[in-house]
């Protein structure tokens, strides 16, 4: 029992001064589950004319955009995560490259602090690229997906 205490205790250090959006507490065994408010469900994204990606993080030098990427809208995350393309594993993917999407279709998800957060397209497109790998690790206003609007 102290160290369930001791770990309630860490959670609430943790999520001190964030905005939470839902708690849910089980006992038998004990199930925590926090989710934090990250505000109304919006995805985060650039204007349609990107022209500099930003430097990665390993050093690596900026690229220039072609012409080509530019006419593209830019998904972009919304938060540090775990980027998932299928809601579960086994599970087919929300979508593919050559897809057609609706605004507010899920387009994958991103795991944070253990909740799975869908992030949903903003507008009507083709999802022209993918530009993150299923499991691998993602920044805030890293780009995910390009989207040729329609």
């Amino acid at each position: 029992m102290d160290n369930m205490l001791n770990l309630l205790d860490e959670i609430i250090k943790k999520i001190e001064g964030k905005k939470i959006e839902q708690v849910d507490i089980e006992t038998e065994e004990f199930r925590i589950s926090v989710k934090q408010y990250i505000g109304p469900k919006e995805v985060v994204s650039s204007s349609p004319t990107v022209e500099v990606k930003e430097v990665i993080k390993t050093g690596e030098k900026p690229e220039v955009e072609t012409k080509e990427e530019q006419k593209y809208h830019v998904i972009k995350s919304p938060l540090v995560g775990t980027f998932y393309r299928a809601p579960s594993p086994g599970a087919p993917p929300f979508v593919e490259e050559g897809d057609i999407v609706s605004k507010g279709q899920v387009l994958c998800i991103i795991e944070a602090l253990k909740v799975m957060n869908e992030i949903e397209s903003d507008i009507n497109g083709k999802v022209v690229k993918i530009l993150v790998e299923n499991g691998q690790p993602v920044d805030y206003g890293q780009e995910l997906f390009y989207i040729e609007p329609m």
